[in-house]
């Protein structure tokens, strides 16, 4: 990591489910707005694609190859490292970056596994849907590649359409070695212990929250930032659903971005509008609180 203290932006938006070249417009756009300053843009689940609860979600799925390239063109955009959700479709739980130095993964079974590496054999054929978290690193970034979590809690509806994701992911990021969970992963305190063991300096949590839980919403990015001694950006999803398939019933997200100190305390915080939180994650309010509290692996020599 530089000596310059990174800047990230929660880039708050409402996203067209099953609209994915609008989407990817409209975040082509937003994240090429964002000031010289920010390094790093983290946006909302399924920001490329928006979710449904049934069969429809499937037909726009994205592979892979095609994710990366629509993202890699948007962090190109804005000349940011990305992060970004989408629903993929892909070999079954090979959640590795494909050429792989972007970070670190543990499979469910506890071994460490390689960044690279093709599906193994019993998958060669095995289609399943996820929900995907891609983390691309800024243009000119050498030797980086992008990285991409599949989540491994999976809520309501998503259960009976897409697979769990079995790795978990770190990341070199500008803010320092960063964890990546997704929206519902927030719940699990397992979790966030295995990040605090690793000493990550972050972790980036894209979400699409229901609005009427926006409260839980707001203390579990807080509680994520105090239980492990880091910083947490939440990047929340607003608006409704449906908004261009015509859906009956209507779902309200919370927005409610966010960025929490490793002190719990908000750093800054957005309501339900269309906005980017700005924030600049200073190393030394992080390494204070460490040297306060004590309970996570020193990392000043990292």
């Amino acid at each position: 990591m530089s000596g310059k203290a990174p800047t990230v932006a929660a880039v708050q938006l409402s996203i067209d489910d099953l609209a994915v070249e609008h989407n990817t417009d409209r975040l082509r756009e937003r994240v090429g707005d964002l000031p010289a300053r920010v390094d790093v843009a983290v946006c909302p689940e399924y920001a490329l694609t928006g979710f449904v609860d049934d069969g429809r979600i499937r037909e726009v799925a994205l592979d892979r190859s095609d994710a990366l390239d629509r993202l890699t063109a948007i962090a190109a955009a804005g000349d940011v490292a990305l992060v970004a959700g989408y629903v993929e479709c892909g070999p079954a739980n090979d959640g590795r970056s494909k050429s792989g130095s972007g970070g670190g993964y543990e499979s469910e079974g506890g071994s460490e596994l390689g960044n690279g590496g093709e599906p193994g054999e019993s998958d060669v054929g095995t289609v399943e849907y996820y929900n995907a978290t891609a983390y691309v690193p800024a243009p000119g970034s050498e030797g980086r590649e992008p990285t991409v979590y599949r989540k491994r809690h999976l809520w309501s509806g998503e259960r009976e359409l897409l697979t769990p994701g079995t790795d978990r992911v770190v990341v070199e990021t500008p803010v320092g070695p960063t964890g990546i969970l997704t929206c519902y992963d927030l719940n699990f305190v397992a979790e966030s212990t295995w990040f605090t063991e690793r000493a990550v300096d972050a972790l980036f949590v894209p979400g699409a929250w229901p609005a009427a839980h926006a409260a839980n919403w707001r203390l579990l990015l807080r509680a994520r930032a105090l239980d492990g001694v880091r910083w947490v950006v939440g990047a929340g999803r607003t608006g409704g659903s449906g908004s261009r398939t015509g859906e009956s019933e209507r779902l309200e997200y919370a927005g409610n971005s966010l960025v929490a100190r490793p002190d719990g305390r908000v750093a800054a915080a957005l309501g339900h509008g269309e906005r980017d939180l700005i924030a600049t994650l200073e190393r030394a309010v992080l390494d204070r609180q460490r040297d306060l509290i004590g309970s996570v692996p020193d990392t000043k020599d990292r």
